[in-house]
């Protein structure tokens, strides 16, 4: 009798997990979009709520299995959130034609430049991590 009773329960439980784990998320942006606006943050609502869900996992407050099935879903319908784009790119196929390859350009010219200013800031960023250490080392030595 159990065997008939949890094969169903935990149906249930599964079809109702991805939208609970959706509702958690909206919830969580709602709380960051609450704290971004008490604390002045500079940062957006959905960062400090991805940060904050991070921080609950890694603390082990939230375990991991109860965000991954609404995350699976997410991510398996992003399609979803790219249709304005796609139906702009329908929209504009003349503009593409002729000046596409400017875009283009311009796109690839700028990931480029996001790319080196990154990595000379990483790279500033990792000679002064080993000054300090290097200084902290020989104030320790004396």
């Amino acid at each position: 009798m159990t065997w008939a009773i949890r094969p169903q329960g935990s149906a249930w439980l599964h079809r109702a997990q991805v939208p609970l784990q959706v509702a958690l998320y909206v919830g969580l942006f709602l709380l960051s979009e609450q704290l971004v606006s008490w604390l002045h943050l500079p940062l957006p609502a959905n960062i400090v709520g991805m940060l904050l869900l991070l921080a609950m996992i890694m603390l082990h407050v939230l375990p991991l299995g109860w965000v991954k099935a609404g995350a699976g879903w997410l991510l398996a319908e992003m399609l979803l959130f790219f249709v304005p784009a796609v139906v702009a790119v329908v929209n504009y196929g003349d503009l593409l034609r002729v000046e596409g390859w400017r875009i283009l350009l311009v796109i690839g010219v700028s990931t480029m430049l996001v790319l080196a200013a990154t990595s000379l800031v990483v790279e500033r960023v990792y000679r002064f991590e080993l000054w300090l250490s290097a200084r902290k080392q020989g104030a320790s030595d004396e």
